[in-house]
């Protein structure tokens, strides 16, 4: 089983391709990872009884929902500065809305 330590060192390996912008947040920031990779070593150990199956849909869900999350953040952010969305995320909203990706 991975370590919060091991899972905080991938995340960093993982965010030099792709940086996270912590702004002024006052938190520093391995604090931060730290928190996170606790918080989901103690999700996977708590799945050591599902079977790989269950283990992989539960963690894809654990994801998805991070995903949509940080999703859903970045464009209250970007409505919040009165940033226009790009016609990448407007056209993904769009289809959410059922819509053609205006607003």
């Amino acid at each position: 089983m991975i370590t919060p330590e091991t899972l905080q060192l991938l995340m960093k390996e993982v965010e030099s391709e792709d940086p996270i912008d912590f702004a002024d947040l006052p938190f520093e920031e391995d604090a931060l990872r730290a928190i996170v990779a606790d918080h989901l070593c103690e999700i996977a150990e708590r799945l050591e009884n599902f079977s790989v199956e269950d283990r992989q849909v539960t963690l894809m869900a654990v994801a998805a929902k991070l995903v949509l999350e940080n999703l859903v953040l970045h464009v209250q952010l970007l409505r919040q500065h009165g940033i226009p969305l790009s016609r990448e995320v407007d056209a993904l909203l769009g289809k959410l809305r059922g819509g053609d990706g205006q607003q």
